[in-house]
């Protein structure tokens, strides 16, 4: 994320944790495919152990290719508003939280660049561009060695 952003403000990190909380405990699906979100100073990870459910090829053992699609899309959508939050003014803080409602993806694409193989997989987000109305970002997905298994460029609408 980006390094020129207004940070220690308890607002904005109080909008920050309601953001993950939003994307972790009221959205049913992201619940139902075990996402953890684990914040690393000032950036955001997904993490989903593997889980049997998650299969894809049963033969071979790989994710999902659709876990692997919600993966990204779902760290670059809250890498997306998370950034937007870091880049407004304080006293614009509080009509941002009712944009939350209309932030949506607009485009997405994947490459899957190898069998989604591993224990772990993580999922990372940077935003490419950010503009006032769409944000752009890069997504990567990796399994707990490293293997880069996919990545992603996504456009959000930002309300």
């Amino acid at each position: 994320m980006s390094t020129n952003t207004l940070e220690n403000n308890p607002l904005r990190e109080q909008l920050i944790e309601h953001v993950i909380s939003l994307f972790r405990d009221t959205m049913p699906f992201n619940q139902l495919l075990g996402l953890q979100f684990l914040r690393k100073q000032h950036d955001i990870e997904l993490h989903v152990p593997w889980q049997q459910s998650l299969t894809g090829n049963p033969l071979q053992k790989i994710l999902h290719g659709g876990v692997t699609a919600t993966m990204l899309d779902t760290i670059g959508g809250i890498t997306a508003i998370i950034e937007t939050i870091r880049l407004t003014p304080c006293d614009e803080l509080a009509n941002l939280q009712q944009k939350l409602a209309t932030m949506g993806t607009v485009d997405m694409r994947v490459d899957y660049l190898r069998p989604g193989r591993g224990t772990l997989f993580v999922a990372t987000a940077a935003v490419i561009r950010k503009g006032s109305k769409l944000t752009v970002c890069r997504m990567e997905l990796h399994n707990e060695l490293g293997d880069h298994i996919a990545f992603g460029t996504g456009t959000y609408m930002l309300g």
